[in-house]
């Protein structure tokens, strides 16, 4: 049985994907997908790759996510699912990129200025 492993990130999220041929058993964390992911749109993003290519009751998940928010997991288990599948068929690799699944979003928290209340916002401005 052929395993296949790979990492997806966004902002502080990864997440680590195994990818194995089976019924369509999804483990995140231990605990189910949708107790994991309970609002229907993260279940959504998580699992694109998987519906663009009909296969969701064809393979088995293990996914480990740590770090970053929720949806931010979500968009990195995405990008997790798609580079497996396309490490399993490079036959995908075009469709997948034409979504725009095997972008790594880069866009990262800017950090906080020291002298300011945030990353650009200021300490109130006192006359007197």
């Amino acid at each position: 049985m052929e395993e296949f492993v790979k990492k997806g990130r966004r902002k502080t999220a990864t997440a680590a994907i195994r990818l194995r041929p089976g019924s369509g058993n999804i483990d995140v964390n231990g605990r189910g997908m949708e107790d994991y992911f309970p609002v229907e749109s993260q279940r959504q993003v998580a699992l694109q790759p998987l519906k663009k290519i009909d296969a969701l009751k064809k393979y088995d998940l293990i996914i480990r996510v740590k770090g970053g928010g929720v949806e931010g997991q979500a968009a990195a288990v995405r990008l997790g699912i798609a580079r497996a599948l396309v490490e399993q068929n490079e036959a995908l690799r075009h469709d997948f990129k034409e979504e725009g699944f095997l972008t790594r979003d880069p866009r990262m928290r800017e950090r906080k200025k020291y002298g300011q209340a945030g990353a650009r916002k200021r300490f109130q401005f006192s006359k007197r």
